[in-house]
């Protein structure tokens, strides 16, 4: 089926709180100003600025009122329009909640979703004060439960691929055998769409939602990466699992995939275009321009 590009909804959602880093707001502006222009309708969510330099925590996570608001407006926004499929463009990884919420209530065990991302994001606020990190868990209906609620029917495991996922934390190691998830790693991969295609397959769905964080490409290659903020410290990163994927294999994987099924849902999360970020900041001190 072609999806009459009228009915496609494109969000542009500049949220940074889930991840607690303002400058992914800048990023999902820049991103959105990159992508084709949209041919159906499109919606920005308003996003607030951070004010303060450290955030409120409550019950374990961070900014979690303005999250849960940011979550309300999103469902609203796509409710407005009842689209076929939405193409999402943040933003933090939480950008996902609302959109891949409404594909699972409209498509159902149609369903399929690509996780394309280097880390899993199934964590809780025992394990991290981040949202972003925990945005499938919540989709599956674990965790926070006012985020949860956010979900009307929650996603199953038997729905779900991790495509380009790499090392895992102890707890995520033990969360997706005993959840039952399954994972492709870039290796197994090596190059190819036939392992997604053949989970696919299997799966017997028909409608695949994509999530794209591209923190699964391989900083050796893409400096705009979280991983690659040229101020952080030369250690900041150690420890956190890196992607080992090139843009043109995801790329190859996603048209393999949308000629044998229909892609409903698009989110890239994640863009920290660097040099742009210093810029848009350097923007601010300027008369006329600045907020003083």
């Amino acid at each position: 089926m072609t999806i009459d590009p009228m009915n496609i909804l494109r969000l542009n959602l500049p949220q940074w709180q889930g991840g607690d880093h303002p400058d992914y707001a800048i990023g999902a502006r820049v991103l959105a100003a990159l992508a084709p222009q949209a041919p159906g309708p499109a919606e920005t969510v308003a996003v607030p600025e951070a004010d303060d330099a450290v955030r409120p925590v409550e019950r374990g996570i961070v900014s979690r009122q303005p999250l849960l608001d940011l979550v309300a407006a999103t469902s609203a926004s796509i409710a407005r329009h009842d689209p076929e499929a939405i193409v999402t463009l943040g933003g933090d990884c939480l950008i996902d909640l609302a959109p891949i919420a409404y594909l699972n209530a409209r498509y159902g065990d149609d369903l399929a979703i690509l996780w394309v991302d280097a880390h899993p994001d199934v964590m809780g606020p025992q394990q991290f004060r981040n949202a972003h990190a925990h945005v499938l868990a919540m989709l599956m209906g674990m965790g926070d439960p006012d985020f949860v609620a956010a979900v009307p029917k929650p996603v199953k495991a038997s729905q779900i691929l991790y495509v380009g996922l790499t090392e895992t934390t102890p707890f995520e190691t033990d969360f997706i055998p005993k959840h039952g998830l399954a994972r492709l790693s870039p290796e197994d991969l090596a190059g190819s769409a036939e392992p997604v295609l053949a989970w696919l397959r299997a799966s017997g769905a028909r409608k695949v939602a994509v999530h794209f964080d591209l923190d699964v490409l391989d900083p050796a290659f893409y400096d705009f990466l979280l991983s690659q903020d040229p101020a952080a410290s030369p250690d900041a990163f150690d420890g956190v699992a890196k992607g080992r994927m090139r843009f043109e294999d995801v790329a190859g994987i996603l048209r393999a995939v949308d000629a044998e099924a229909d892609i409903v849902g698009l989110a890239i999360a994640e863009y920290m275009p660097w040099s742009a970020i210093r810029l848009a900041k350097s923007l601010r001190t300027l008369p006329l321009l600045g907020s003083s």
